[in-house]
């Protein structure tokens, strides 16, 4: 099973990277949040649960971490001037989604993947639904702004044409459809395995970190 997850979320980041997301539509919001939504909610969270047997126990605070870690790098990358940077260079393009990538990464590990003891589960969960609410607030701005602010003129998605506040909504839309409903859905069942009392007793004697 395991196996079979990291295979898919490999083959997903591959998909989403060799795709034209980021490259014949990557002028356009709605193709780059497609790409975004694919790899932070789609990809990483497949990679994490593929890669979890390998990792060692993590201190419960670092799924909290973590969430304030997403929190800065997706925002930050939803300036408008990084925006437009990701827009004209590739390797801005290439940082832009490694970044998404390490950052969903840390994330899935340390609030789901890793989950074992009541106190992971309740940190993870935690993690996972303040991740929820900041990308469901920037996704309703985007989505409710009253002028584009990225871009001006018209761009191609799937063949369809869009002009800038279109593409903008499209995109805002996708945020708030796919990653903040993945991330919600996260939060959700981890408090379901807590409130089952499914979480493990930390060993006597032993460290969090």
């Amino acid at each position: 099973m395991k196996r079979a997850s990291l295979v898919a979320g490999v083959l997903a980041f591959v998909l989403i990277w060799g795709g034209p997301l980021l490259s014949v539509w990557r002028e356009s919001f709605a193709a780059h949040m497609l790409a975004h939504m694919g790899v932070v909610a789609i990809a990483a969270p497949l990679i994490a649960i593929g890669i979890s047997d390998r990792m060692p126990p993590l201190n419960p605070a670092l799924a909290v971490v973590a969430s304030l870690v997403e929190l800065v790098v997706v925002w930050g990358w939803h300036m408008p001037a990084a925006r437009q940077w990701a827009e004209t260079s590739l390797g801005a393009t290439i940082l832009e989604q490694g970044m998404f990538l390490a950052a969903g990464l840390l994330l899935w590990l340390t609030s789901f993947a890793l989950a074992r003891t009541a106190a992971q589960l309740a940190s993870g969960a935690f993690a996972l639904l303040l991740t929820s609410i900041h990308m469901t607030l920037l996704g309703a701005l985007l989505s409710l702004a009253s002028r584009p602010l990225y871009g001006a003129g018209e761009v191609t998605c799937f063949g369809v044409v869009l002009d800038a506040r279109q593409d903008q909504t499209l995109g805002g839309v996708t945020m708030l459809a796919v990653g903040a409903a993945v991330y919600l859905a996260g939060g959700i069942i981890l408090l379901s395995r807590l409130l089952d009392g499914r979480g493990e007793k930390a060993p006597e004697g032993s460290s969090p970190g």
